[in-house]
């Protein structure tokens, strides 16, 4: 027993070298002086980091990025989170088409893709190609797969039919039952699936240069036109929107995580309360009739 413990831990601790490395070299790489012939860094600086701060073109990047990504992920949410609750409770008979249909990015290239909606969008009345409109579309498609495997785990997690069913029957009305017991228990997976959607599209690079290119620079293309310029300066950009990722994930996760010591504790004592509530209501009402 212990040494297959022991065995694992050195799995995981492989593991876990095998991933930091590249960041590691990385970051030592960004604050490199002179770095020839030693395995480490001869000398040491900040040189690249103040270039990098002192460069508006950095922040106009990030901030056209961090807006992309807020408004996809916002109307990705907002679209796909009631379309998965209907169709899962409701309509259960076209699940496995709307799991078709979110899967279906995995198959097309972004190449094909951003090349099909140039097309598309270039003559019409809805003429969006070359703007970030057509971009916030196409970064809507690239993170369905993610948001319906999130949100639809939740569900089946939460036996969410069960639990709305129960929820009827006791009085409550579709709403009632989607806000009060299904939504706050669900919320952990909706956030999981948010966050890995941010990682993927902050470092999203080929529809964002083929559909928008330099016309609306992104962290990415911001990044690609400093490749030519300095590795050093590259490696100090991918650090810090990585530390940022790193900031974004952990402050999220703290708050909504704050108050739960024991998330699942926590999600049977408000799917409890909202019973107890609905049963005591609804045999007021009884009492009343008679």
């Amino acid at each position: 027993m212990k040494s297959s413990l022991t065995f694992h831990k050195v799995i995981v601790g492989l593991l876990v070298m095998y991933l930091l490395i590249p960041l590691v070299g990385t970051l030592l790489f960004s604050i490199a002086g002179k770095w020839d012939h030693t395995i480490l860094p001869e000398s040491y600086t900040m040189k690249w980091y103040i270039e990098l701060f002192q460069d508006e073109r950095f922040y106009d990047a990030f901030r056209r990025t961090l807006f992309l990504i807020v408004m996809s992920v916002g109307l990705s949410v907002v679209i796909m989170l009631p379309t998965i609750f209907i169709i899962t409770v409701y309509f259960s008979k076209w699940e496995g088409l709307l799991q078709a249909a979110a899967m279906l990015p995995y198959g097309i290239p972004p190449i094909v893709g951003a090349v099909g909606l140039i097309k598309v969008y270039s003559d019409g009345p809805i003429q969006i190609a070359g703007t970030p409109w057509i971009l916030i579309g196409a970064y809507f498609i690239t993170i369905l797969p993610f948001m319906y495997q999130g949100i639809r785990n939740s569900l089946r997690t939460l036996n969410a039919v069960q639990l709305v069913d129960a929820a009827e029957l006791l009085g409550a009305t579709k709403f009632q039952a989607f806000r009060t017991v299904v939504f706050p228990n669900i919320i952990s997976g909706i956030l999981v699936s948010t966050l890995l959607s941010v990682a993927l599209l902050f470092s999203e690079f080929a529809f964002a240069n083929l559909l928008v290119g330099g016309r609306f620079e992104t962290i990415q293309i911001y990044l690609a036109d400093k490749l030519n310029s300095s590795g050093h300066l590259t490696s100090a950009i991918v650090i810090t929107y990585y530390s940022m990722i790193l900031l974004l994930t952990g402050t999220v996760l703290k708050l909504t995580f704050r108050n739960e010591k024991n998330p699942v504790l926590s999600n049977k004592k408000r799917i409890l309360s909202f019973f107890k509530k609905q049963y005591c209501h609804k045999n007021t009402a009884l009492e009343g009739e008679k």
